[in-house]
């Protein structure tokens, strides 16, 4: 039976999620682009297949070394000037990669993008833990994440539809177009961030006294169950920390491999219209939405963790790994990457449940920034990773053997993290 608090917990969450979910969509939409990007630019600049590999994972480079103070700033001067900040940064250099002309070029925009966009997603996460309490934060990440593969759903058809209509307008290639395009709407979210997101339960205008004053007992008593610390270090030295990195770093090694090369691989098999790839793309995108729901929802429902983690990496690592023994066949890819997919990223509500089940405050800020920075280092590994492998043998086989093995790998790390302290 719904309780009032669970009805003003339902407020909170129209109130926010719709719009940061749309804010984490416009974030993927980048690198949704610089995959569709790849059909037209390898040509047209005369790159190679490993030149693009290093410029989509040099994102990675500016990310990983800006992540950690990105969070901090964040939790000083307050989510909404700092989540406005990072995406009115990020949507100009996306469209500024519409003027690369050489692979140097392509380098440095998407360093620097990768600068712009970092703290977004940790700093999305520590705020959310400012508004929600333990209990309910599985179904909560799952509804804001599910702007990652809604940003394949709805922007992979897109971004095909950019490329084949507008190619040729006004001198500029599809590729060209597609950055300028799917720029604007990260600029017009940083603005309304602005107006739409309070810093905090207190500075909301739409909560009334009580109900502010009930939202804050329920994160008190939830917090006063948190046997963490609240210091920087406690956050940067913990060791679940370091290990959460380990296991995020194979959830973005799968994810991002699938997301930048997933059209290339529909192409090679024969599939030649970037608009048709761009709807097959969006199937496991679908997937992928019904795995985070799912899955989000039976973390908190039964207050579990660690096997929310496991069972899908297994899962998720037999697709990949399956998948490199389908050769060209299309229908046999997409079934295996959709699969792979929703396992994947089903996991992810409750893995990023985890930081805040063992600190708080500046040091749940830091945990946070921590594991993504470390995470982040697999879209650098795996993108050139990808690149030097379809180069030299034509064939991701050997790379998505190795992706597939760090899941299973993260399988041990997610068992050793202690139940009684995560699974809340």
């Amino acid at each position: 039976m719904p309780t009032p608090l669970d009805a003003l917990y339902r407020k909170v969450t129209w109130r926010l999620i719709p719009f940061l979910c749309l804010c984490y969509l416009a974030a993927y939409l980048d690198r949704i682009n610089v995959g569709f990007a790849k059909l037209q630019m390898l040509g047209q600049l005369h790159l190679s297949e490993a030149a693009y590999g290093l410029g989509a994972g040099l994102f990675f480079v500016g990310y990983i070394l800006f992540e950690v103070p990105s969070n901090l700033v964040l939790a000083k001067v307050g989510a909404r000037r700092w989540i406005a900040r990072i995406m009115i940064s990020w949507g100009l250099l996306s469209g500024l990669t519409l003027l690369v002309r050489s692979a140097e070029s392509f380098y440095l925009l998407r360093f620097l993008l990768g600068v712009a966009e970092a703290g977004f997603l940790p700093g999305v996460l520590y705020y959310l833990t400012q508004w929600f309490p333990s209990w309910r934060r599985g179904r909560i990440i799952a509804l804001f994440m599910l702007g990652l593969p809604l940003s394949n759903l709805f922007g992979a058809p897109l971004s095909g539809w950019i490329m084949a209509h507008f190619d040729g307008q006004a001198g500029l290639a599809g590729w060209q177009w597609l950055f300028l395009l799917e720029a604007v709407p990260s600029v017009l979210l940083g603005v309304l961030c602005l107006r739409l997101l309070p810093d905090g339960i207190a500075q909301a205008p739409w909560l009334s006294t009580a109900e502010k004053a009930q939202l804050a007992q329920a994160l008190a008593a939830d917090e006063a169950a948190n046997p963490g610390g609240s210091r920087f270090s406690d956050g940067f030295f913990d060791r679940k920390v370091w290990m959460l990195g380990g296991i995020d770093f194979s959830i973005l090694l799968c994810a991002y491999a699938m997301g930048f090369w997933l059209p290339t691989f529909i192409r090679d098999a024969g599939v030649a219209d970037p608009a048709h790839i761009g709807w097959l793309v969006a199937i496991p995108s679908l997937a992928g939405v019904i795995g985070m729901l799912v899955l989000g929802a039976s973390s908190d429902r039964r207050r579990e963790r660690r096997w929310h983690i496991i069972g899908p990496f297994i899962a998720g690592a037999a697709s990949l790994f399956a998948s490199t023994f389908v050769g060209g066949n299309l229908v046999a890819i997409i079934a295996l990457f959709s699969l792979a997919t929703a396992a994947i990223l089903g996991a992810l509500p409750a893995f990023f449940s985890l930081p805040a089940t063992f600190l708080k405050g500046t040091a749940s800020a830091t945990g946070f920034a921590l594991a993504c920075s470390l995470a982040n280092i697999a879209g650098l590994v795996g993108n050139t990773l990808m690149g030097a492998v379809m180069q030299r043998f034509h064939s991701p086989q050997i790379a998505l053997w190795l992706f597939a093995a760090s899941l299973l790998a993260s399988c041990v790390l997610a068992w050793a993290l202690p139940a009684r302290v995560v699974n809340r």
